[in-house]
C-alpha cells in the first residue's frame, strides 16, 4: 500500500507557502478577503493543474500528487479552500466532458486564464438529498434555460466557470430517481447581469461561501456534459475523489495543530517548568499524534484503491470521516495546550481551529458517512 511521497513537490509548496505567513491569513480572515494573491501563486506554479493531462497543459499527474500538494498547504499553516475545487471539478469534463468541450477549457483552466472553483448542486431544500434538487434547465432550441437556487456555493464569486447540476426532466417523467438530472458548464462571467445573481453568506471562517440566483440563465446546448438526463453519475464519480483530498487537507490541519502545539509546550514554562513536561499536556497531543498517524493511512489506501481503479468509495468514505475527526482532535489539544493565547488570533490557532470544523460537516457530513458504511459495507437497511 505504498504511495508516492512526492518530497520533491512538498518542498517547493511548503517554499512557496512560507511566502504567505499567518499575518497574510489573519488579514484575509480579519477583511474576509479572497486570498486572490495565494491563489495566483499556486496556478502560476501549475499546482492547480497538476491533475489535467499534459496534452491538455497540465502536469497529468496521479490524485496522490494532488493530496500530497494540499496536504502540505494545510500543514504550513495556509488554506487550500479557496481553490481546491479547481483540482477535483474539472474531472467531470475530463472524464465525461467532449473533445471539443475538453480541448476549449482545460488548457485554460491549466494555464490559469479560466478559474473552475465553483461547483453549483447544494440547494436550500434538498442539502444532500441531491436528487431532490429543484433548480430546472429547460431546452428552447440552441439554449438550455435555468431557473433556481443554489446554496453553498463556495468561490462562486471568483470563478470563471460552474460546474451546474440542474433538473431537465421532471421527476413524475423519469422511472429512476438518479434520471433526469444533467450537467452543464456555465460561463458565470457571461451570466452575471444576465439573470445570475451571486449574493454572499456570512459564516465562522472566510470561505467564499454564496447563493447562487439563477433566473431565467441561458446555456449553450453544446455546454451539456455528456448525455442529458445522466448528470447524477456524472457528478458521483467525482465524489470520492473531493473526499479524498479533503481528507488529505485534514492530515495536514492536524500535523499543523499537533507541531503548534508540540513547540509551544516545549517552550512555555509555568511554575518553573516547561508545561510540555506534564503529562496532562503531552497525553492529549500524542494521543491526537495517534489518531491523525491512523486516518493517515486510510488516507493512503484510499488513494491506491483510487488509482488503481477500485471501488473505494467506502475507503474515501471513512478516510475523509477519519480525517476529519484527527484534525478536530489535535485542533482541541493545541487551543488546550495554548489555553487563553489559543483564542487570540495572532497565533493562528484559533482560525485553524474555525476552518478545519468545517470538515465534520463538508462536503459530506460525518453521520451521511456512518449512513453510507452501515448500507454499503455492513448490509444494513438503509436508514434514510
Amino acid at each position: 500500500m505504498m504511495i508516492e511521497t512526492y518530497s520533491e513537490i512538498r518542498a517547493e509548496v511548503a517554499k512557496l507557502c512560507a511566502k504567505f505567513p499567518g499575518s497574510y491569513w489573519q488579514e484575509k480572515d480579519r477583511n474576509r478577503d479572497y486570498p486572490e494573491e495565494f491563489v495566483k501563486a499556486l496556478s502560476d506554479a501549475g499546482y492547480l493543474a497538476v491533475l489535467i493531462p499534459e496534452e491538455f497543459g497540465g502536469a497529468g499527474l496521479p490524485l496522490s500528487a494532488a493530496a500530497a500538494i494540499l496536504e502540505e498547504i494545510h500543514a504550513q499553516g495556509c488554506n487550500g479552500g479557496a481553490c481546491h475545487a479547481q483540482m477535483y471539478t474539472m474531472g467531470t469534463v475530463l472524464r465525461h466532458g467532449s473533445e471539443e468541450q475538453k480541448s476549449t477549457y482545460l488548457p485554460k483552466v491549466a494555464s490559469g486564464d479560466l478559474r473552475l472553483q465553483a461547483f453549483g448542486v447544494t440547494e436550500p431544500t434538498s442539502g444532500t438529498d441531491t436528487l431532490s434538487l429543484k433548480t430546472t434547465a429547460k431546452r428552447d432550441g440552441d439554449h438550455y434555460i435555468v431557473n433556481g437556487l443554489k446554496i453553498w456555493t463556495s468561490r462562486a464569486e471568483y470563478s470563471d466557470l460552474m460546474i451546474l447540476l440542474a433538473r431537465t426532466s421532471p421527476k413524475e417523467e423519469v422511472t429512476k430517481r438518479t434520471d433526469g438530472l444533467s450537467v452543464f458548464i456555465l460561463d458565470m462571467q457571461q451570466a452575471k447581469g444576465n439573470g445570475l445573481t451571486i449574493r454572499p453568506i456570512e459564516t465562522m471562517m472566510n470561505h467564499s461561501s454564496t447563493e447562487v440566483f439563477f433566473d431565467n440563465v441561458k446555456v449553450p446546448a453544446e455546454n451539456l456534459i455528456g448525455e442529458e438526463g445522466k448528470g447524477f453519475k456524472y457528478i458521483l464519480t467525482g465524489m470520492n475523489a473531493e473526499r479524498i483530498l479533503i481528507a488529505s487537507e485534514c492530515i495536514g490541519d492536524a500535523k499543523w495543530f499537533i507541531e503548534t502545539a508540540s513547540a509551544y509546550a516545549r517552550e512555555r514554562s509555568v511554575f518553573g517548568r516547561p508545561i510540555g513536561q506534564n503529562q496532562g499536556v503531552q497525553f492529549p497531543i500524542a494521543k491526537a499524534y495517534a489518531q491523525m498517524r491512523a486516518a493517515e493511512l486510510m488516507v493512503h489506501d484510499a488513494i491506491a484503491k483510487y488509482e488503481s481503479g477500485e471501488n473505494c468509495g467506502a475507503e474515501a468514505n471513512m478516510a475523509k470521516m477519519l480525517a476529519a475527526d484527527a484534525s478536530w482532535a489535535a485542533g482541541e489539544a493545541c487551543v488546550q495546550t495554548f489555553g487563553g493565547f489559543g483564542f487570540a488570533a495572532e497565533y493562528d490557532v484559533e482560525r485553524k481551529f474555525r476552518e478545519t470544523r468545517l470538515y465534520q460537516v463538508a462536503p459530506i457530513s460525518t453521520n451521511l458517512i456512518l449512513s453510507y458504511i452501515s448500507e454499503h459495507v455492513l448490509d444494513l437497511p438503509r436508514s434514510y
